[in-house]
Formats: C-alpha cells, sequence, structure tokens
C-alpha cells in the first residue's frame, strides 16, 4: 500500500469515527424524544377513552381522535427513525472494522489491501442503502395502508355505537362496512408479512414459497406469472434460499414497476454444481447500458451477491424486446 493510500484510509477511518460519535449523539437525543412522545401518546389515549365513556359529541369525540392518530404517527415516524439510526450505526461500525484492518495492515499483500477493502467498503455501503430504500417503501405502505385503516376503525366502531340506540338498521351497515374494511386490512397485513419474511421459506423451502409468491403477486398485479423448476428438486443452504427469494421479489417487483409487461417467466434450474434462476418478462425492454448510471440498488446487489457466491449476473433486453434477467450462483450439496 502506498503512503497516499494510507493517509486516505487514515482520513476516511477518522471521517467514520466521527460520523459514529454523532450518530451515537443522535441515538441517546432520540430515545429522550421517544420516551416523551410515549408518555404523551398514553396520555392523549386515556383522554380519548375518557371522551369516549362520557358520551361526548360527535365534534368533541372526532377532535380527541385526530389527536390520538397524530400521535400515534408522531409515535411510529419517531420509532422508525430511531431503528434507522441503530442500524447506521452498526453498517458503520462494521465499516470501521474495515478500515481499522487496513490501517493496521492487516492484509499483507497491498495489492489484496487496497482490492479487499475497496470491495468490501462498497459492498457495505451498497447494502446499506438497499436496506433503506427497502425500509422507505414498507413504511409508506404501512402508512398509507394498514396504519391509517386500523385508526378509522375506532372512529367507525363509536359511530356503529351511537347508532345502535337511534337507528339499528344503519348501525348495521356501518358494521358491515366495518368488517369488509377489516378484512381488506387484514389482508395487506398479511403480504406486508410475506413481504418481509414469509414463514414457509423456513418451514418449506424456497420452490413451494416462490409458488406461493408467484400466485399473490398475480393476484395483486394482474401480471401473468409462471413459475419452473428444473434440475433435482430440493432445499438448499438457508442463506441460498433467502438469497434466491430476495432476488426473484426484487425482479418481479421490477417488472411490474418498469416493464409494461402482461407476462412473467421465473425459471429455477437446480443444478449439481450451479444453481441459474431467470425472470423473462414481455414488456418494453430497456437499453442494459442505461442501468450504468441508474439508482437501481436492488439489481446491483442482485449482482454482488450473485458474485460473491461464485457465480455471475447477466441482462438480454433491448428496447422494445422485453428483457430476460438472469444469474447464478454456486450450488452446495
Amino acid at each position: 500500500m502506498s503512503n497516499q493510500e494510507t493517509v486516505d484510509y487514515k482520513s476516511e477511518l477518522d471521517e467514520t469515527q466521527r460520523a459514529l460519535r454523532e450518530i451515537t449523539l443522535m441515538i441517546e437525543q432520540s430515545q429522550g424524544e421517544l420516551a416523551k412522545l410515549t408518555q404523551r401518546n398514553t396520555a392523549i389515549t386515556s383522554h380519548l377513552q375518557q371522551v369516549q365513556k362520557q358520551g361526548a359529541g360527535v365534534d368533541e369525540l372526532r377532535m380527541a381522535y385526530d389527536s390520538a392518530l397524530e400521535a400515534q404517527q408522531r409515535l411510529f415516524v419517531m420509532r422508525g427513525q430511531l431503528e434507522k439510526l441503530q442500524n447506521d450505526k452498526q453498517h458503520l461500525e462494521k465499516y470501521k472494522a474495515v478500515l481499522d484492518k487496513v490501517v493496521s495492515g492487516a492484509v499483507e499483500s497491498s495489492g489484496a489491501v487496497s482490492a479487499a477493502s475497496k470491495s468490501q467498503m462498497a459492498g457495505i455501503e451498497m447494502i446499506v442503502n438497499a436496506q433503506e430504500a427497502e425500509r422507505q417503501r414498507l413504511s409508506r405502505q404501512m402508512h398509507d395502508g394498514p396504519a391509517q385503516a386500523l385508526s378509522n376503525f375506532i372512529l367507525q366502531t363509536e359511530i356503529a355505537m351511537r347508532l345502535l340506540d337511534v337507528d339499528p338498521a344503519q348501525a348495521k351497515d356501518e358494521l358491515g362496512n366495518l368488517k369488509m374494511s377489516a378484512m381488506g386490512t387484514f389482508q395487506k397485513v398479511r403480504s406486508f408479512i410475506f413481504e418481509l419474511r414469509p414463514m414457509m421459506l423456513d418451514d418449506l423451502g424456497l420452490i413451494p414459497t416462490l409458488r406461493k409468491y408467484a400466485d399473490a403477486f398475480k393476484e395483486q398485479t394482474g401480471l401473468e406469472v409462471s413459475v419452473t423448476i428444473t434440475g433435482t428438486e430440493r432445499r438448499l443452504e438457508p442463506y441460498l434460499e433467502v438469497m434466491i427469494f430476495r432476488a426473484v421479489q426484487e425482479l418481479l417487483g421490477n417488472t411490474a414497476r418498469h416493464s409494461q409487461a402482461t407476462m412473467v417467466k421465473v425459471h429455477l434450474d437446480l443444478g449439481n454444481d450451479f444453481l441459474r434462476v431467470s425472470v423473462d418478462d414481455n414488456g418494453k425492454g430497456f437499453d442494459p447500458e442505461s442501468l450504468k448510471e441508474s439508482s437501481n440498488l436492488g439489481l446491483k446487489l442482485i449482482r454482488e451477491r450473485a458474485e460473491m457466491l461464485g457465480g455471475n449476473f447477466e441482462i438480454d433486453s433491448a428496447v422494445g424486446s422485453g428483457a430476460r434477467i438472469s444469474f447464478t450462483v454456486q450450488a452446495k450439496n
């Protein structure tokens, strides 16, 4: 390693240590704010319950409900912010550990130091950014979907209860609407749980989970999705099953969001030496060169993980000709 490289890495280490100190302070401040918001939320919820018991008018009830909803949303946002800071701190600590090894000369070959350390740093940064993008997406979905719907259930229930003595028929209609809303929200929550970590991946393995996910994806998006398995069907190492499932999840999501396709085919070839996954669609296609300037962290992360597992990543597409994205990883028997 040259003297200039050593200086650069020491400077980066100093900057990382400074960032760690700042984020640790921010975590402490956020924990204090979270404690205050938790107390405020408890007090407002208690007030809402008191208003409900006193039989207050609709306007007063709505004001109490709005205050409770606002407190819950602020608490939800603060918890998400604290979780993000804690995750960022963990990744910075990993990054610092890599820099410590580089600066202390833990790797003997200077060429190996430069290549390995840069690769590790790029990998950590990519993972952090990809995780943050996914966290933001799920946060938006939760806020716009189940969180909002569950909050509305409180008011719907109160309205139905007040109508029971005045207009039982209308109260019955309100309860029917509430039941339908609850069923829809329940399905959304199940979908979110499946997106986060399908339990059947651990229980039944990759192949049944992929087929189940394809059926659910077809129902949600209207895309015609097929899954084909070739080779010897078997359970894989847990990390391989997770990696392949997440990759297919990302590729199907990209197809639905960007390709304007009507049909997509997922093919998993379980070879003895390599596992190959391909996702083909009949959409509008794209110029693969355009991805070099793209901010699509999902595809970059799939490529990174496939190469780390001894495989490769390929894109076959052209404007107007659909797309095939495939990758291979080494199989473990």
